[in-house]
């Protein structure tokens, strides 16, 4: 395992420095990060929830020299379009995703780069892709939870309100707590006005927080949703078999994989690196973005480009 040197700590940066491209995909449009370049390898930087590409743009740098990078955003989120209508289902988040990697990379392997519910995407499509996948990199994503006894307690009861049908719609789409309470406390560190600035911009309308509504009450837990719990358990069970490299990062005292189970993927997870990032929670690219940079841009380096 590798931990991160305190003393080399490199400044965070809150802009965004990157031009983001739009394609027309299905009925809608989604943004994306592309730094072009050549190779036969692409980073795929998938986000999840309440985030965007905006999560990235401090671990991209470090990547973008080794290997081309996209990051899209997921339909609905950042500056993709926003669906009449849609319920923002996992099922729905998958047909856009399949559609834009048709369309953006059309030959050569992707090396999926996983958070949140950028993981439950990602991993979804790659245990049906898997001859294009070259590698994974993995923090913080989604396994299925068999009970709520097993979900961290420290948001068992917020999470759980949720699921309330009246409830659980007040709280994330009146009072938009995703984006101002669970995105903080997911970060070691204060968000600035900024970054916040940043995160709340793609959801000032009331009619557009849907998406922060449907991806708490998609979660894997307890059996439920079935049609979700299902496909969960297709992708894990596939992640825990296969044998492609894999780069696990894990924070201390993390989020929705606290550090006993991290511990407990380092051991049973094949053909596995892992990388300790030190202090933080859900939100690891807030805190450690340069060390998962640095450490994904050697990995490419020395499997794909050696």
């Amino acid at each position: 395992m590798q931990m991160q040197d305190g003393n080399e700590k490199e400044a965070l940066s809150a802009e965004f420095s990157f031009e983001k491209q739009r394609i027309k995909v299905l009925d809608g449009e989604m943004a994306y990060i592309d730094t072009g370049g050549s190779g036969s390898t692409t980073a795929v930087f998938l986000h999840g929830n309440p985030t965007s590409s905006y999560l990235w743009r401090n671990v991209i740098p470090h990547v973008a020299p080794q290997a081309r990078c996209l990051a899209p955003d997921l339909i609905g989120m950042g500056d993709s379009s926003k669906l009449k209508g849609s319920d923002y289902r996992f099922f729905d988040h998958a047909r856009y995703l399949e559609a834009f990697l048709d369309a953006v990379v059309t030959t050569g392997k992707i090396l999926l780069v996983l958070h949140d519910w950028g993981s439950a995407l990602g991993l979804d499509w790659a245990c049906r892709h898997e001859e294009r996948v070259a590698g994974l990199a993995l923090m913080e994503f989604i396994a299925p939870v068999p009970t709520w006894n097993d979900f961290p307690q420290e948001g068992r009861e917020i999470f759980q309100a949720f699921r309330h049908p009246l409830k659980g719609r007040e709280l994330l789409i009146e009072h938009n707590v995703f984006i101002e309470q669970i995105l903080q406390a997911g970060v070691s560190r204060t968000l600035s006005s900024v970054e916040m600035d940043h995160y709340r911009a793609p959801f000032l309308k009331v009619e557009d927080r849907e998406p922060l509504y449907r991806f708490p009450n998609e979660l894997p837990i307890a059996h439920e949703p079935a049609d979700v719990y299902a496909r969960a358990e297709r992708y894990h069970d596939w992640l825990m078999a296969n044998e492609l490299p894999k780069l696990y990062f894990w924070a201390s005292p993390g989020g929705l994989i606290p550090e006993e189970k991290a511990a407990w993927y380092v051991r049973t997870l094949r053909n596995t690196e892992s990388v300790a990032l030190g202090a933080g929670k859900h939100f690891v690219q807030e805190d450690n973005p340069h060390l998962i940079g640095q450490e994904i841009a050697k990995w490419v380096q020395a499997r794909w480009k050696a």
